[in-house]
């Protein structure tokens, strides 16, 4: 890697310090340079959150307006504005240039935060309308992250520090902005925000790791072929294709955000049906738990150097995390777990699933096909068409359950989902065991051999 230190695609380097260490990270050994991406990586998306999830752990009891809970029209005014980033984010993030990606975290989170100071000074209830704004340009954020990372031999294990992220990043912020409620007595308005300050100089320090990782090697182009921009013209051509596949994977991905999504905005409704109550530690203390899970399963799947092999295994674990929900669901149903085990096993079943979309699904299907292009088209289109369901989730919720009730929704929709994602995993993986090409036996030689001599110490 010490031939492409300097590579103008990752150029952030304006000091001595900067350049220092983008050269001792194309030089150190794999191992290292690993965990300093992933603490990066996992770092920076960690604090984000503190500036999404936090009013989520408020219940804002009470306040109803046109027959609708004030918290719904705050996370369905949030969600938009995320949404609506998502399909803004097709273009780009994946157009856009590595040397601004570090700049671009900073400023998108920047503009999070403003407008939840400004959603504390407005009156109620027309401050939903802050919530829409921050959640504009936090959509973009995962994106800018995941490209410092993808393309790489690793790219899994590297991938998987930013989905341990957000498991367990959105439970901690939650304790966090309980606890200044519960215990400080901020005001519930004013909490989200002051969450927020709390964690901005990790923020800082986080970005600014990110900014010195070096581009992928020569040799991590040629096992996961070489990433770059895709304009308007080759994301049309990628799509057609693979359209038929790729709509059965873009389906499941929105009937799992619409679960997930759900489980973690009403936490805090949700323990108090299972009859949990004023414990803010079980948000973090449970998802702690789904992330070792989870984790820990996607990070093995970079061991697989086959990218056809890697790409329909990761097809198997989707099937698996829904068998997973199906038992967890069961359980809740017949009496058999208590809220922990449930909220636990429920949480890993659909982890499994969806964080193999971040770290293997996406990425092993462009390796495979060999197609020059970045993930982050894939990833924003399936989030756009995630998010923009869950929005109408939330509008129309209350034709589902009748009442206002999430333990319902929760349960009963996530065996809903299992069913048809199970028969659309199952589409998924005859479709491309047929069309993905498979990797020439001497050429895994040849690349597997090329990897164990890159990322060396420099003599």
């Amino acid at each position: 890697m010490a031939t492409i230190a300097g590579d103008a695609r990752y150029d952030n380097s304006n000091t001595e310090i900067d350049r220092g260490v983008t050269r001792w990270l194309s030089n150190t050994h794999p191992t290292v340079f690993s965990i300093y991406c992933v603490i990066a990586a996992f770092g920076t998306y960690f604090c984000m959150y503190a500036f999404r999830k936090p009013f989520t752990a408020a219940t804002y009891e009470g306040l109803v307006f046109y027959g609708i809970g004030f918290k719904t029209i705050l996370i369905s005014s949030q969600v938009a504005g995320y949404t609506l980033s998502k399909f803004i984010g097709i273009k780009v993030v994946s157009e856009m240039p590595a040397a601004y990606r570090a700049t671009g975290i900073l400023v998108l989170i920047g503009i999070a935060e403003i407008a939840l100071v400004l959603f504390a000074v407005t009156p109620v209830p027309w401050n939903f309308v802050w919530l829409f704004v921050n959640g504009l340009p936090l959509g973009m954020v995962f994106g800018l992250v995941l490209g410092f990372l993808e393309g790489r031999a690793v790219t899994e294990a590297l991938s998987a520090g930013v989905c341990a992220s957000f498991i367990v990043s959105s439970g901690f912020v939650k304790s966090v902005g309980r606890s200044l409620i519960s215990s400080h007595g901020i005001d519930t308005f004013w909490m989200p925000c002051l969450t927020g300050f709390i964690f901005v100089v990790p923020l800082l320090f986080f970005v600014w790791m990110l900014s010195q990782i070096p581009p992928p090697s020569p040799t991590d182009e040629a096992l996961r072929c070489k990433r770059s921009p895709m304009d308007r013209r080759q994301r049309r051509q990628f799509w057609r294709r693979h359209a038929g596949g790729l709509t059965g994977l873009l389906s499941i991905y929105v009937l799992l955000t619409l679960v997930r999504s759900l489980r973690d905005d009403f936490a805090v409704e949700i323990w108090t049906e299972l009859g949990v109550r004023d414990n803010p530690a079980v948000f973090a203390r449970s998802e702690f738990w789904v992330m070792l899970g989870v984790i820990t399963i996607a990070g093995f799947t970079s061991l697989v150097r086959d990218n056809r092999t890697a790409f329909l295994l990761s097809i198997g674990v989707l099937a698996v995390g829904f068998l997973v929900v199906f038992g967890a669901v069961m359980g809740q149903v017949f009496g058999k777990l208590s809220p922990m085990t449930f909220m636990v096993l429920l949480g890993l079943g659909l982890y499994l699933p969806y964080v193999a979309f971040h770290t293997t699904v996406f990425e092993r299907l462009i390796a495979a096909f060999r197609e020059t292009g970045t993930i982050g088209y894939l990833m924003y289109l399936a989030d756009a068409f995630g998010y923009l369901s869950y929005v109408a989730v939330m509008i129309f919720r209350n034709t589902f359950t009748g009442e206002n009730r999430f333990l319902p929704l929760l349960t009963w929709g996530a065996l809903a989902i299992t069913v048809v994602s199970s028969v659309l995993t199952l589409f998924v993986f005859l479709y491309f065991s047929y069309r993905i090409p498979g990797l020439e036996e001497e050429d895994t030689r040849d690349i597997s051999l090329a990897g164990t001599l890159e990322h060396q110490p420099a003599s």
